[in-house]
This record gives structure tokens, sequence and C-alpha cells, in this order.
């Protein structure tokens, strides 16, 4: 049977191919993550002018500080003299400039070039022409998204938009007030998968009863199979017994001030795409950062936020922590067990989703139109 002559109630994925192939992860970085908003930097990482980043979006290093104005700014972590890598370290502090390690050519917070040896011998020179490549930086939810775009897509209508079309409006995550919300422990993943795969995995819960016990005690209707995210404003009922987003069921903390009634016992999900998924519950919300290195290796970053007077105080968040970190492990693992498989020729056509995840054939479409490029039996 090829997948053209499947049975109605089933839908075909992408070919394994998508998955394992350097020239289409190459398409990918240039038609997807170097052209749409990347959610690259929690903001408050970053509190003090000279605080710096460095993120891999794409094929682009980029470099990300907070200016003496008390602004972020982003800029390719390149030098303008012949091409050298402005900062090798992944975080750091500089005192009031950049220097390049090669000939010394030193940029301001600001990105100007404001010293070079020999510049001033050479008046023609443009310190702002000749500074640092800016990148488009937008803040909201208390994080840095950048885009590598010439002119960027509106951000009204593709990271709000998916959060619009998810929850139905942009105020229902108003109310968890994220931005307002302190870091309570970042865990760092290193998934041996292809980025795809993890967000088809985030988006379904067909797995959850398999391999999510402490997930389906908590949330006791993803035992169906069917996720949050495949209704539209749909959150997740605790069940009857449980207190808590927590590993046990147990209490949490108080809820986040703005949460309404109706969002009150609830979990929803929300993928951002390309790379961002959004968790919202009564006390906190968790949000993933994926950084897709390879085609067969993604970095993701997992913050878990609370309210300020929780994180000052040092309360223990370590059991709503586990919970979810319990639930990357499960979930980056099915994951790592399906990359080898992508490479088969028993998955050469792809293989195929059951009307519960049928959602994520609109995903696929979506990932197909970005690259302008369409799969063949």
């Amino acid at each position: 049977m090829t997948q053209t002559e499947l049975p109605s109630s089933l839908i075909p994925t992408l070919p394994g191919s998508t998955y394992t192939d350097p020239a289409i992860f190459a398409l990918e970085q240039e038609n997807i993550f170097e052209r749409m908003w990347f959610c690259a930097v929690r903001s408050a990482d970053l509190p003090d002018a000279g605080n710096f980043r460095t993120v891999q979006i794409g094929r682009e290093s980029v470099l990300v500080t907070r200016s003496r104005d008390g602004s972020l700014r982003a800029f390719l972590n390149i030098c303008r003299h012949r091409g050298a890598k402005l900062c090798v370290e992944e975080t750091g502090t500089v005192k009031r400039n950049f220097q390049c390690p090669y000939h010394a050519w030193t940029y301001g917070l600001d990105g100007k070039l404001v010293a070079a040896p020999n510049l001033t011998s050479m008046p023609d020179v443009d310190r702002v022409e000749y500074g640092l490549r800016p990148v488009h930086l937008r803040e909201w939810l208390g994080y840095a998204w950048l885009s590598l775009a010439d002119e960027p897509a509106s951000f009204e209508e593709t990271v709000q938009q998916d959060v619009r079309e998810r929850l139905g409006n942009l105020d229902a995550i108003g109310n968890y007030q994220v931005s307002e919300l302190d870091l309570g422990r970042r865990i760092t993943y290193d998934v041996k998968a292809n980025w795809k795969l993890i967000i088809e995995n985030f988006m379904e819960c067909y797995h959850c009863a398999t391999i999510h016990p402490e997930l389906t005690e908590v949330l006791p209707e993803f035992a169906d199979g069917y996720a949050a995210q495949y209704y539209v404003g749909h959150g997740a009922v605790f069940g009857e017994e449980i207190k808590g987003f927590t590993i046990d069921g147990g209490e949490g903390f108080e809820n986040l001030s703005g949460v309404d009634a109706e969002q009150d016992r609830r979990y929803y999900a929300i993928t951002v795409r390309p790379q961002v998924f959004i968790n919202l519950v009564p006390d906190h919300v968790i949000i993933h950062r994926m950084f897709p290195m390879a085609a067969d290796r993604t970095i993701v970053e997992c913050d878990w936020l609370y309210a300020k007077d929780v994180v000052a105080t040092g309360k223990d968040v370590s059991r709503s922590v586990e919970l979810f970190h319990r639930v990357n492990e499960q979930d980056f693992e099915a994951c790592e067990r399906c990359q080898p498989a992508m490479s088969s020729r028993a998955y050469r056509n792809g293989g195929v989703l059951v009307p519960s995840e049928h959602h994520i054939g609109e995903f696929h479409s979506w990932v197909q139109e970005k690259l302008a490029v369409r799969s063949t039996p």
C-alpha cells in the first residue's frame, strides 16, 4: 500500500529524509530560522550594561547585549574587518566595548566602530557603516525575539498569531504576566533528534498514556490521546484529587495574580513556530526554546518561571520542576528513539498520523510551504 492509498482515518507524514538530510536542514536554516522571529535570550539574563550572550540562529552566531541606555541590542557576532568571530564565549560581560581578538577592531555596546589600529589615518571610514551588523530585536513575554531577515515578518501576524490561534486571544496569555515572572530553574537538554520530531511530539498526546504516567495522573484527559493543542482555547483539566501541577499532585504555590477562574486548575500548551513551547499552569509558566544545531541534534533550554516572591524567598520549586523535567526526559528519549529510524527504508516515504494527530499535518504543510518543496510518495 502506498501513502496515496491510506485509509481515510490516516494521513501521511513527511518522508524520512526531511529529518536526516543535511541539505534539507540547510534549507530550513535559511528559509525558517534565519527569516522568522526566533526566541533567543531571556531579557533578565542580561540585567546590566555590557552583559552579553551569543546564540546560534540558523547558520549565524548572534551577539545579544545590554547597552548603556538600558535597551537590548543584537548584532551578527562577526568583526567587520576580516570576519573573525568577535565573542567566542557563550556568556560574559565587557566593561565598555567589544574588541576583536584578531586585529583589535573595537565596537561600542551600540555596535559603532570606536577604535582600530591606525583608524585616525583612515578618515573616510564611516564608524557607523563599519560598525557591527544589527539584528532586529523585539521583547515579548520577558524574552528577546530576533529576526535575521532584512525586512522581518510582522511579529503580530506570526509569533502572536500562533498564541492567538491556540488560546483564542492574547488576553488569555496576558493574564499570566509572563514578563513579570522570575526564573526559578533552567535545564538545558542536548537532544539527539531533529527539531521537527520534537515539535511533533509536543503537539500530540497519543503517546501520553504510554510514556507519561506522572503527567496523565495530573491531567487524566491526556490518557485518552487528545492533546490540549488539538482544540482552540482548551486547557486540560487537573484530576479531581490533584491539588497542584507537581510531581506528586500535591499543593503548588498561590495562583499567579492575573489568572482567572476559567484558567484555574488547567494546563495550556502552545507551539510558537518555529522553536518555542509555552506551558501555562495557574502558579507558574514553563517555556522551551529550541536551538536546532544539526539535522540530528537540537539544544533545548527549558525555563520554569514563578511569581517574584516565590523566587525571592527561596521557596522549594523542585516538585513542580520535577514533573515537567520528567516529561521532557521521556519525550526526548522518544524522539531519540525515532531519529535513527528516519533513515530506514521502512520510513523512506514517511509514516502515518492517526486522527488525534491530524493537526500535525498542518505543521508538515507549513514546513513544506516554507521550504517551497513538496514531498513525493
